[in-house]
């Protein structure tokens, strides 16, 4: 009613009802059983919804093509019509009543001779469509499974960050035991039990944090399962996960594989040969159609006159015909929508140049990515275990005296950085490596297929 109100159509409470009713075939998670990445997966691609609705529209399209090469085959109709009169007839200077029964049973038979390319052409748009809507369909179980993988790195991420949060709050309590037994023996001074209590403080805010990251990682990887965020999953460890020291495949190796079989770019093509038989039809539209119409048609008629026997005639009758249609003069409507179709066919060849370029530039990032998060997990190695003896030193020589608290809370810092750059530095590698799958489709390469969402 007004531009500054929200607005509550009365039909609201019934699209609330409706919307209450909407089922949700949700996969059932054994929460006894630790699931592996690929088991994950396998659960993803049957249960996620999207490619339950992408499987229903390729099989829809499959339906359209049936209907488009149905145009090939004659159309035959049959009527049945009987039909009773009753009425008075005039002769000499008497009328007579007369009752005539009719049983009429006719072929309306309608078959296109040929067209020029219109039937052809309209049957391969058809085909191409399907075969993009299967690509399409692949896809979405590309895009299903980096999802699943994505979800699965970072809730490990999550995981590794909680317990290195832990870790570190274990060594802030003990710095701050060592801190308080320091000053109650006179070694150390109340500023100094004060700052490994706020670092204690400081361990116990990431631990938490940590713990929320990973309730909300744990929440996607359910919706990538297709299931409720209230089932808990319990997954595979980083430990029990290969990590590869190094990438196998060149980078032009990965490009060609991403260029033959990435199902958006495929879908792309599928879109121009669409195109093309668009165009082709449009070009039928210069040329007749020549038609056939049969219509044969068998009669039963039945007849009495008052005072007279019931008669009876039977007849085969009908027609058949052929029809040329031939557009003489539209105006300039064929020659427009030919040129249209045409630039919709050299617009998708654009476009599909366009999509190619991106494809490589994305195997490139993806490839850089996976290089850098190489050498980034190597640097975290070092790091970590430069950090752990670090931290041992100063925490051993505080207790003889030789260092101070500050210089033990410093190193118990860089240690729990080192140790959340670990972490990351090697769910990255994985993270990395499914990016290129993802990039170059690899991901959904598999030796045999399936017919199943």
């Amino acid at each position: 009613m007004s531009p500054n109100l929200p607005w509550h159509p009365w039909q609201e409470n019934s699209i609330r009802d409706e919307a209450k009713q909407i089922a949700s075939e949700r996969v059932t998670v054994n929460a006894s059983s630790t699931y592996s990445l690929a088991e994950l997966i396998d659960l993803a691609e049957s249960h996620n919804p999207e490619t339950r609705a992408a499987w229903e529209r390729a099989r829809s399209l499959v339906d359209a093509f049936g209907v488009a090469r149905s145009e090939l085959y004659p159309t035959l109709v049959a009527v049945a019509l009987s039909q009773t009169s009753r009425q008075q007839a005039f002769l000499n200077t008497s009328f007579f009543r007369q009752v005539v029964q009719s049983s009429d049973l006719a072929f309306d038979l309608n078959y296109t001779i040929f067209d020029f390319g219109g039937r052809s052409g309209r049957i391969d748009q058809a085909k191409a469509r399907l075969l993009a809507s299967d690509f399409d369909f692949n896809d979405v179980h590309r895009r299903v499974i980096y999802q699943t993988q994505t979800a699965y790195y970072l809730l490990l991420n999550a995981i590794g960050q909680e317990e290195a949060a832990r870790a570190n709050l274990a060594n802030a309590n003990a710095v701050q035991q060592a801190a308080e037994s320091s000053l109650k023996n006179g070694l150390a001074t109340l500023p100094d039990v004060l700052e490994a209590r706020s670092a204690v403080a400081e361990a116990v805010y990431n631990v938490q944090a940590a713990i929320g990251t990973e309730d909300v990682d744990r929440g996607n990887l359910a919706t990538a399962l297709g299931t409720s965020p209230l089932q808990p999953v319990s997954v595979q460890s980083m430990d029990q996960i290969s990590n590869p020291a190094e990438i196998e495949p060149s980078l032009d190796y990965a490009i060609d594989r991403a260029i033959q079989q990435r199902p958006d770019l495929l879908k792309e093509v599928a879109e121009i040969r669409s195109a093309d038989a668009r165009v082709k039809e449009a070009k039928s539209a210069y040329f007749p159609t020549l038609r056939m119409h049969a219509y044969p048609d068998f009669q039963s008629l039945y007849g009495m006159q008052q005072t007279q026997p019931w008669g009876h005639t039977a007849s085969l009758d009908g027609q058949i015909n052929f029809s040329l249609d031939w557009t003489v003069f539209d105006g300039g409507a064929r020659k427009h929508a030919l040129a249209q179709a045409e630039h919709d066919a050299q617009a998708l060849r654009a476009q599909s140049m366009a999509m190619r370029d991106q494809i490589e530039n994305s195997v490139w990032a993806a490839y850089s990515d996976l290089k850098t998060a190489f050498r980034q997990r190597e640097a975290a190695k070092a790091l970590l275990d430069a950090a752990t003896q670090s931290y041992d030193a100063a925490f051993q020589s505080y207790h003889y005296g030789v260092r101070n608290l500050l210089d033990v809370t410093e190193a118990q810092k860089t240690l729990a950085r080192a140790r959340s750059k670990d972490i990351l530095a090697r769910t990255q590698v994985l993270t990395a490596l499914a990016d290129l799958s993802f990039q170059t489709a690899d991901s959904i390469q598999s030796v045999s297929g399936s017919r199943q969402p």
